[in-house]
């Protein structure tokens, strides 16, 4: 049986991921540790590679096949650790999926510091894919003191507001963090990308359990 393990920077996060987990392939285990001060460091210009290393080896002592980061803003960095298991960037399978038809490609995302790390491996995605994107940042910095303050429905409904007026001069738009996923669900007419569902799918992938896609 499979082990995925996760690390977030948000509890909300452990029910989505847990839910997808089960429905792709019911037979795998989880593991999740959570530490938000990693990403309020991070922001802060700390040097936090020491402590998500330990997080990710931490994961993978427990006995995690596979750790996925779902803090875009850490998940570049997250890639570059050796946790003696592989080490999945949250985003890349989005990413991917987003460049793939080349065009213009809206970024959404309610920190400022995810901006720069998501656009950086959506233009890592298109050289590997020898295709020509224009990439577009599309912050929507006020819905984050909603997800702060734990108002998650208001949340969702501002990001997927703020989607639609922006999908009207892009080919696709990209969600660039795991917490915005619902807002997708939302907007089932425009073509909106989000990380996790294809982050597990990718995770299953690697260690040989192949789930669902879509």
């Amino acid at each position: 049986m499979p082990i995925i393990g996760f690390l977030h920077t948000a509890d909300v996060h452990v029910a989505t991921f847990r839910a997808l987990l089960a429905d792709a392939a019911p037979d795998a285990g989880d593991l999740h540790a959570v530490d938000a001060a990693l990403l309020e460091d991070a922001r802060a210009g700390a040097d936090v590679k020491e402590r998500l290393a330990a997080r990710l080896r931490a994961l993978a002592a427990d006995g995690a096949d596979v750790v996925v980061c779902t803090c875009s803003t850490l998940s570049g960095l997250a890639e570059t650790v050796d946790a003696g298991v592989p080490v999945l960037r949250v985003d890349r399978p989005m990413a991917e999926a987003a460049v793939a038809g080349g065009g213009r490609v809206a970024v959404v995302a309610a920190l400022a510091s995810t901006l720069a790390p998501t656009a950086g491996l959506l233009r890592e995605c298109a050289a590997l894919a020898g295709a020509t994107v224009e990439i577009v940042e599309a912050p929507c910095l006020d819905a984050w003191a909603l997800f702060e303050s734990g108002e998650l429905d208001a949340y969702v409904r501002r990001v997927a507001e703020h989607v639609r007026a922006v999908a009207a001069t892009a080919d696709v738009v990209v969600l660039a963090q795991a917490s915005m996923a619902p807002a997708a669900d939302l907007l089932p007419d425009l073509p909106v990308l989000s990380s996790p569902r294809a982050a597990v799918t990718a995770a299953l992938r690697s260690v040989g359990k192949r789930g669902p896609v879509g």
